[in-house]
């Protein structure tokens, strides 16, 4: 098994990431720091991931936000 340590997202997986932000700031609070449209109209775990996994701008800005809430 390869350790990768300066990734700090090595090991989390994309729902594990939605679900702590969601919880961290629930939907109003994510959707201001991310606007994207599944953050805000009839948001839920499952459309999200599924916007997520194919939109790779959306994806890193998530990741980006995960990492500066908590991996300070």
């Amino acid at each position: 098994m390869q350790t990768q340590p300066n990734n700090p997202l090595h090991g989390i997986t994309l729902q594990a990431v939605v679900e702590q932000l969601l919880e961290h700031y629930g939907w109003e609070g994510l959707s201001e720091h991310v606007n994207i449209r599944c953050f805000k109209e009839n948001p839920s775990v499952k459309s999200s991931l599924t916007f997520l996994r194919k939109t790779a701008w959306a994806r890193q800005q998530v990741e980006d936000l995960y990492v500066w809430t908590f991996k300070k």
